[in-house]
């Protein structure tokens, strides 16, 4: 498993550094080259070992029941007292193990590694962006509702063009704030620089007052993290379990739709277990009779399966955000259906044949 984990990445290695060779000709002139370029697809690498480990896990196991078998080994094992529900117990431990892993991978190591990358690839750029509006969140406070825009985010965590849009309970532009740049406080707020703050008073039905203010400084509270602000800029499922939980709670009480966040939650909950049922889908080839040279072939099945797997659980992602299914089964009906066919594969071949 470790070899087979070690050629897919450095097969994406290769295809991320052909891709990112563009970006080297375009910012290449403000010092990012291609070592920083490595360093980057360096530390993209372990996002792509967290998708490719359920495939991992079922190429090599296959390739190992699949030499037992070709040695006549498992046939002495069988022989010997191993029936194939201790057998079966026996890759469920070690498919713990793989879930753990990749579980740790997908939610700590992966996430800090994407961060660490696009902050060095924005020290060079100059900002990270997710285009020309920026990224746009909703706080709802006691006294008001709050639409916010971030136009960047730059290479130490600084926001770029802040703006702060403040209504009233009936939906009425109350004020304005627009900074040039804002930092996270340590006490729920924002310090934000280079303030212009507009304030919009409604004197009676007819008339009104706007007045102008214009500030250094300015503090304004509230419960927007750091950790909001990147998953509004940055990719989803590049969070953590925790950070897409609390985010998805942001985004349900200020009454915003959260199901691609949801969907990509359930995903970081389910995703790690479907190690558990490749370890039952490899199984099955411990019981076949091999002869000379026939290992290729299922090997190379069982790299169409855990690729099928993989397109699966993308495509599903997307058509259930589309559908409005519900997220937890959208997350969850890849690894079922590849369940199904695990204790099918089970069933048949090794309890019945």
């Amino acid at each position: 498993m470790a070899l087979v984990t070690l050629g897919f990445a450095l097969l994406f290695f290769f295809f991320d550094f052909v891709e990112e060779l563009q970006s080297v000709n375009h910012i290449g002139a403000i010092g990012y080259r291609i070592p920083q370029a490595l360093i980057f697809i360096g530390l993209m690498m372990p996002s792509h070992i967290y998708e490719l480990m359920p495939i991992t896990v079922l190429i090599g196991t296959i390739f190992v029941m699949a030499r037992l078998a070709q040695s006549s080994e498992f046939t002495i094992l069988r022989t010997s007292g191993l029936g194939p529900w201790r057998a079966l117990r026996i890759l469920l431990s070690l498919g713990l193990l793989f879930v753990l892993f990749t579980f740790a991978i997908g939610d700590y190591v992966a996430p800090l590694a994407d961060k660490t990358a696009q902050l060095l690839k924005a020290s060079f750029k100059g900002q990270v962006t997710v285009g020309k509006t920026g990224a746009w969140l909703k706080e709802k406070q006691a006294y008001g509702n709050y639409a916010i825009n971030v136009g960047a985010l730059a290479s130490d965590g600084t926001m770029k063009d802040v703006r702060i849009f403040e209504f009233d309970n009936h939906g009425h532009l109350v004020s304005m704030i627009q900074g040039q740049t804002g930092r996270f406080g340590e006490h729920e707020d924002w310090l934000l620089n280079k303030v212009d703050r507009t304030e919009f008073t409604v004197a009676d039905a007819k008339a009104g007052r706007v007045d102008r203010v214009v500030s250094d400084s300015f503090r304004w509270p509230t419960t927007v993290t750091a950790e909001m602000v990147a998953a509004a800029v940055l990719r989803p499922e590049r969070m953590g379990t925790i950070d897409l939980f609390q985010y998805i709670q942001h985004l349900s009480s200020n009454n915003q739709s959260a199901q691609k966040y949801e969907i990509q939650f359930w995903k970081k909950v389910f995703y790690p277990l479907s190690c558990l049922v490749m370890v039952v889908l490899a199984l099955p080839f411990a019981y076949f009779h091999f002869r000379s040279g026939g290992i290729a072939s299922y090997v190379f099945g069982g790299v169409m399966a855990g690729v099928s797997f993989v397109l699966l659980n993308n495509v599903l992602g997307d058509l259930g955000t589309l559908q409005g299914w519900q997220p937890w089964f959208t997350a969850a009906l890849p690894g079922i259906i590849y369940s199904m066919l695990s204790l099918t594969a089970f069933t048949w071949l090794v309890l019945r044949r």
